[in-house]
């Protein structure tokens, strides 16, 4: 085998395996961030917190395409310049959930919640880490940035999920950063998820209207399929 061949090879693995380290990073540093802000280590919230999202982040890796993985971790040249904004924007109100929260927890903003309110946060949020994995495994595009993927061959993915809504990885989106705060304990953090809500749902419009103009067969696809994001909604 040839030395290009072996390096076509190694590559999707090498991609997979910096995808699951990134993840591992990530998680590392959101600990960092919750026990900093709440000035305290000893958040047992937080801690499960941690190990729950630690297990399940990992969840989507176990099915993800190999060549999927590599265009995960591969620098693009055609995304979208509004995507490019929005996830400007976005990476700090993701971290802005967490800095909210162990504020929270300092300083006591929010009223006491009852134990019912972190663990259904902790289920929505395995949840939403499970839908990801179905909305990867049913597309082989399903891809951090906001392009058309020409190079990979590019088609319109209407299995799983994508069989109800046309945007199911943004509906995991939403509920991850609805169930944050809640398994957090905190309610003020729910204000810089509900922007990040926000701008998923802009993020949203401007893809479907992106693909309907750009990717064949989308349209016929937007048809069969009414909805973006929530049944019978929108």
């Amino acid at each position: 085998m040839s030395t290009k061949a072996n390096e076509q090879t190694r590559a999707p693995h090498l991609g997979l395996a910096q995808v699951v380290i990134r993840n591992i990073i990530f998680v590392a540093v959101q600990g960092g961030i919750l026990f900093a802000s709440a000035g305290r280590l000893d958040w047992g919230i937080a801690w499960v917190f941690l190990i729950v999202h630690g297990v399940v982040v990992l969840i989507p890796m176990l099915v993800i395409d190999p060549d999927l993985a590599v265009e995960r971790v591969r620098v693009k040249e055609n995304v979208k310049g509004w995507d490019k904004a929005l996830t400007i924007v976005m990476g700090p109100l993701m971290f802005a959930i967490l800095i909210v929260a162990g504020l929270d927890q300092r300083n006591g903003w929010s009223p006491e919640v009852s134990l019912a309110v972190p663990v259904g946060g902790l289920v929505v949020l395995a949840l939403s880490y499970v839908l990801t994995a179905w909305a990867m495994a049913s597309n082989k595009f399903f891809a951090r940035f906001v392009r058309i993927q020409k190079d990979r061959g590019h088609t319109v993915a209407s299995g799983g999920p994508y069989r109800y809504v046309r945007h199911p990885g943004y509906v995991a989106m939403v509920a991850l950063h609805v169930a944050m705060p809640l398994a957090l304990g905190s309610l003020w953090a729910l204000v810089p998820g509900g922007l990040v809500v926000l701008l998923i749902i802009l993020r949203t419009a401007l893809e479907d209207k992106m693909l309907r103009e750009e990717l064949d067969g989308y349209t016929d696809y937007a048809r069969r399929v009414r909805y973006r994001l929530l049944l019978g909604v929108w």
